[in-house]
C-alpha cells in the first residue's frame, strides 16, 4: 500500500490495481459490459479517507466540467486499450482546475469507492486539489 504521510495516504496505480476486483453482476442487474466491483480490505479501509496520487488529467466534455485522472496520457489510456478501468478515477473538483489535456499532475481528495454505478469509475476522489508538475 502506498506512504503513509500526515493526513493522508500516498498511492500509487498499483494499489488500485491490486485493490479491486471484478464479479459478474446478478441477472437483474446485468448492463452489457459492466462488472460489479470487489474492493480489497486494504482499499475499503481508504474509503472517505484523504489520499494523493500522481497521474495525467482527461478532460472529457468540452464545457470543461467532466475530468478524469489516468495513469496514462489520453493517446494510451484505458478509453483507447491501455490498461483496464482500475486505471482511471473520477475527479470531482471544489473549484474549476486550470490544468489542460494530459498534464501530469499530483491530486490530493477524498476517495470513493463505486461497486455498481455504470455510469462512473471504480474509483473517485472529491474535493479535489492538484498541483502540476510543469
Amino acid at each position: 500500500m502506498g506512504i503513509a504521510t500526515h493526513a493522508q495516504t500516498v498511492l500509487d496505480w498499483s494499489d488500485l490495481s491490486e485493490g479491486i476486483s471484478w464479479e459478474l453482476p446478478s441477472p437483474e442487474n446485468i448492463i452489457p459490459g459492466f462488472q460489479e466491483a470487489n474492493f480489497s480490505p486494504k482499499i475499503r479501509a481508504l474509503e472517505g479517507k484523504k489520499v494523493v496520487i500522481t497521474g495525467y488529467l482527461l478532460i472529457l466534455d468540452s464545457t470543461q466540467s467532466v475530468y478524469l485522472l489516468s495513469k496514462n496520457p489520453m493517446a494510451s489510456c484505458f478509453f483507447c486499450g491501455n490498461g483496464g478501468p482500475e486505471t482511471v478515477l473520477d475527479l470531482m473538483f471544489d473549484q474549476k482546475p486550470s490544468f489542460v489535456m494530459d498534464e501530469l499532475l499530483s491530486v490530493e481528495g477524498i476517495l470513493y469507492l463505486n461497486e455498481s454505478n455504470p455510469n462512473a469509475c471504480y474509483y473517485r476522489i472529491e474535493h479535489a486539489d492538484a498541483i502540476s508538475f510543469k
